[in-house]
């Protein structure tokens, strides 16, 4: 848990605070205002708070992303190779020792399918 109370966290701890009170506040402004006669403070007396709910629901969602990353940064992923992968070489092995101009069009595929891997 240390890792919120950097001061990267602890700024973003400050505005979902503050933003929440300013947007309680703000309801709690609009309902006074409801209450004299200003019908169209209906809709804020309600929205405020729900705002002030999208803040709360963000922060939690932040930090529990940041808990997910963590793990995920200690545990690497191991990619597997599919079973057939082999079988595939294979006969793209046989193919390009009868056809070169097919062995070049593999060979480009290859390649555009691993510059593909690399942008994820």
């Amino acid at each position: 848990m240390r890792r919120f109370l950097t001061p990267g966290w602890l700024g973003l701890h400050a505005i979902a605070i503050t933003l929440c009170a300013s947007f309680l506040g703000f309801g709690w402004w609009q309902y006074e205002r409801a209450q004299a006669g200003n019908d169209r403070s209906w809709a804020y007396t309600f929205e405020w708070p729900i705002f002030a709910l999208f803040v709360i629901v963000m922060w939690i969602k932040m930090m529990r992303d940041e808990l997910a990353g963590e793990e995920s940064r200690t545990a690497p992923a191991v990619i597997e190779e599919p079973a057939e992968a082999e079988v595939t070489r294979e006969i793209i092995r046989r193919q390009e020792t009868e056809d070169p101009s097919l062995a070049a069009y593999n060979r480009y595929l290859a390649r555009l399918n691993s510059e593909t891997h690399r942008r994820d």
